[in-house]
């Protein structure tokens, strides 16, 4: 059983989470390691393992700690690292304002919360995965 961690310094949001509907799925892509073999992959991959349970939303702290996000049922292979691509969600932290279309590729996103007069961030992520 693996599980997927984040830490992530979040300014004016919280509960980020990846968008994961029916309509609108995410797939979660992995650098994935062979059991038998030990080799890793040099391509990013979808994998088809398990996930355990639904995503835990990230929830801003001061100071960022580490939060688990999801775990994985995962049988002859292992993740070794995982690319935050997708969109992704979060809302205001002092405000009702609810974000969408959320972009981590780069590894920071920015906007601008109207309804607190803030700007407000997400950055400094860091991805973990680790044996639950």
């Amino acid at each position: 059983m693996l599980a997927l961690t984040l830490t992530a310094d979040l300014t004016g949001v919280t509960d980020l989470l990846p968008v994961d509907t029916k309509e609108n799925p995410y797939f979660y892509t992995f650098k994935v390691q062979c059991t038998s073999c030990r080799e890793t992959h040099p391509n990013w991959r979808e994998s088809s393992a398990s996930i355990r349970n639904a995503p835990s939303p990230y929830v801003q702290s001061s100071p960022p700690e580490r939060q688990k996000i999801v775990e994985f049922d995962c049988r002859g292979l292992e993740f070794t690292e995982f690319k935050g691509d997708g969109e992704w969600m979060a809302k205001g932290l002092e405000s009702p304002t609810k974000f969408s279309d959320i972009d981590l590729q780069e590894g920071e996103w920015f906007d601008y919360d109207e309804k607190a007069s803030e700007e407000v961030s997400i950055k400094d992520l860091k991805w973990e995965i680790r044996r639950a």
